[in-house]
């Protein structure tokens, strides 16, 4: 189906900036590294799931729904962000969080967790890691039969074949923006945790014949799952939007920058969110962009990127969760 022919609701009305880190690319001796302003998008707080919602809330209201049912992690900004959806369009929501970390949940966390309750959660439901996430969430829609409700089930990321076209419809601004202002990215480094971003951006780019390597840094699993993760998701993605499937070669999800695992923190993560922070007043959040842009800033000092490069790092947002890692963060 053309992008253009499928129903959307409009949360962010302009483009988000793309920027030039001047101070980091010259604190790190090279290459020349530019900032995708994702965190700027529409919605409480912003993010990259705004632009997936944009599609699947669209669905959703199509189907004639009253409430949105999603799940997370304890912090998860696509819950977030769900639930400003929700109030934006006067719909009910409920969460299903997932404690990927044993014992991670706390009633009086602060960051996304303080979030859910202001924003109006209709209820949260905190389950095990390695629960049964789709029978959780259709728990949920099937308690609102009986009330004469209807849900809409919505996975968690928002990373579905529909939800992905939000990333391909990115990759398009990208290009415009690139030709607008005269910029010829050689890479582009995101953080890749439940695919949509990263599988959005891969068949958007390869659909336009762009050119440009494309570079994902794992938050979560390892290597060869998440590429084939990605890999699964751009082919379908693909024949949605009727554009040519990306061949598997041109995934790539580096996973060294993981460490003990998803959420948990690392001293390059702490290092990359302090250096973004202070060398250019932009914040990432420790879970994903802190832990992608550790990865860049890894890579760039290994010398895998070529002195000349151009690198485009897309901020997927995330920073309200800065305030659930003050004991991490603060004066390291």
């Amino acid at each position: 189906m053309k992008l253009e022919a499928l129903p959307r609701r409009r949360y962010t009305p302009h483009p988000t900036p793309i920027q030039k880190l001047e101070r980091l690319s010259k604190h790190l001796g090279g290459p020349e590294i530019w900032i995708k302003r994702d965190d700027l998008t529409g919605l409480a707080g912003g993010g990259n799931k705004t632009r997936k919602l944009e599609f699947l809330v669209a669905d959703a209201l199509a189907q004639g729904v009253d409430t949105l049912i999603t799940v997370g992690a304890v912090q998860s900004n696509h819950c977030r962000l769900t639930l400003a959806a929700a109030a934006h369009e006067g719909l009910k929501c409920r969460l299903v969080l997932e404690q990927r970390v044993a014992g991670s949940y706390r009633r009086d966390a602060s960051g996304n967790n303080f979030l859910f309750d202001l924003l109006g959660a209709e209820s949260l439901t905190v389950v095990e890691g390695g629960s049964d996430l789709s029978g959780a969430m259709q728990a949920e829609a099937d308690k609102l039969t009986p009330l004469g409700r209807r849900g809409y089930i919505i996975p968690g990321g928002g990373s579905t074949t529909l939800g992905a076209m939000g990333y391909v419809v990115c990759a398009r601004e990208i290009l415009a923006q690139s030709l607008d202002q005269g910029l010829a990215f050689t890479d582009i480094v995101v953080a890749s945790g439940s695919a949509g971003t990263h599988a959005g951006l891969l068949v958007g780019l390869n659909g336009a014949n762009a050119g440009v390597a494309l570079t994902g840094v794992n938050v979560r699993r390892p290597r060869a799952e998440q590429e084939g993760n990605v890999h699964k998701l751009a082919v379908e993605a693909a024949a949605f939007a009727g554009l040519p499937a990306p061949a598997r070669e041109s995934v790539l999800a580096l996973d060294e920058w993981v460490g003990p695992g998803y959420s948990l923190p690392t001293e390059e993560m702490v290092e990359a969110v302090r250096l973004f922070a202070r060398l250019e007043g932009v914040l990432l959040d420790p879970v994903y962009t802190g832990k992608a842009a550790a990865g860049l800033i890894g890579l760039a000092r290994r010398g895998y990127f070529a002195k000349d490069a151009r690198i485009l790092f897309v901020h997927t947002g995330g920073a309200p969760s800065l305030f659930a890692y003050q004991t991490v963060l603060a004066n390291a």
